[in-house]
């Protein structure tokens, strides 16, 4: 690994846990002790600072700072960054985040190569946002706290309005953040009641920070997004197929971006596993790829995409041979 890359590496385990142990760090990386302290130098000397904790099992964490330092983005990452800007900006689901993404829009494109600059402007004309609605916002700075206690397991306590405008204090676990439609949903351990509970974000008007820290539970089910799923009766995928596409995985990652999941390596070609409730939406996801591909496992929907193929053609223009007349 290069010095380079050892100290992004570095950056990343220090953006994804609050607190490192020095000796932890350098066998995550593979380097000594010493090492370490070299690759913190370079990125405190980028901008970013890096706080070193003395005293036996020392270590670091990152601090936040006054201004942003240099960042490093893949293909891939610039354009879902891109693209997740503009969708914030139509989304009107967070009070006030609209203007903020507009901006945070407007300088991230300015950086953008031409290729991933045309990339972004694409999926922006092909997209249609949906028609805002009316409907309480998650206030951002409640959203934050929410967020961050989630990351380090710390308990919260907050205010919340229920459905029926009753006011009550909770003390809860955050686990995780869950965006469903036009709200955001916070699946929890509730201490009071001794349960799991989903709650609507923009019903929290406080959200305050304890400091205590816990151990996480394990969920009644496989995940958060299943959790507020079957709590709202959201129909599960019904249909799942294994889509093989003609290009390595690391192009297709790019071109895809950061929203689309479950890509992994078949030989030369990439395999995409996609589900839902809807044959409808496995097809048009597919609309987007520019190579050629084939569908296993799911015969309906090669067969919806065999009557959508054959509905195409006859709607496209015959092609007539020789020179058109003047």
């Amino acid at each position: 690994m290069s010095t380079t890359s050892r100290a992004l590496r570095l950056l990343d385990l220090l953006q994804a846990r609050r607190y490192w142990a020095g000796e932890e760090l350098a066998g995550r990386l593979g380097v000594t002790t010493r090492t370490v302290r070299r690759d913190v130098d370079r990125l405190r000397e980028l901008g970013y600072r890096v706080d070193a904790h003395r005293g036996s099992g020392g270590g670091y964490s990152l601090a936040s700072g006054s201004g942003l330092p240099p960042m490093l983005f893949t293909d891939g990452e610039a354009i879902a960054i891109a693209v997740g800007l503009g969708t914030a900006a139509s989304a009107n689901t967070v009070t006030g985040l609209d203007e903020l993404a507009v901006s945070a829009l407007a300088k991230v494109e300015q950086v953008l190569p031409p290729v991933l600059r045309r990339r972004v402007n694409a999926f922006r004309v092909a997209t249609v946002p949906s028609t805002p609605r009316s409907g309480a916002e998650a206030d951002r700075e409640v959203l934050a706290v929410v967020a961050m206690a989630c990351r380090d397991r710390e308990r919260l306590r907050l205010s919340y309005t229920s459905a029926q405008g009753e006011q009550t204090r909770r003390q809860v676990e955050p686990a995780s953040l869950v965006p469903r439609g036009r709200r955001w949903y916070l699946v929890c351990w509730d201490l009071d009641r001794g349960d799991w509970r989903t709650l609507r974000v923009d019903r929290i008007t406080a959200a305050t920070q304890t400091g205590l820290r816990f151990a996480p539970r394990e969920l009644p089910v496989e995940d958060a997004a299943e959790f507020v799923d079957q709590r709202f009766g959201v129909p599960r995928p019904d249909h799942t197929a294994r889509v093989v596409i003609d290009a390595p995985l690391e192009t297709a990652a790019a071109y895809l971006g950061g929203w689309v999941r479950n890509l992994e390596a078949d030989g030369e070609r990439t395999a995409w596993t996609i589900s839902d409730a809807r044959l409808e939406v496995l097809a048009a996801a597919l609309v987007w790829l520019p190579w050629p591909f084939h569908v296993v496992g799911c015969p309906e929907l090669v067969t919806l995409l065999e009557q959508i193929g054959a509905r195409f053609v006859a709607a496209a223009p015959p092609v007539t041979s020789g020179t058109p007349s003047s």
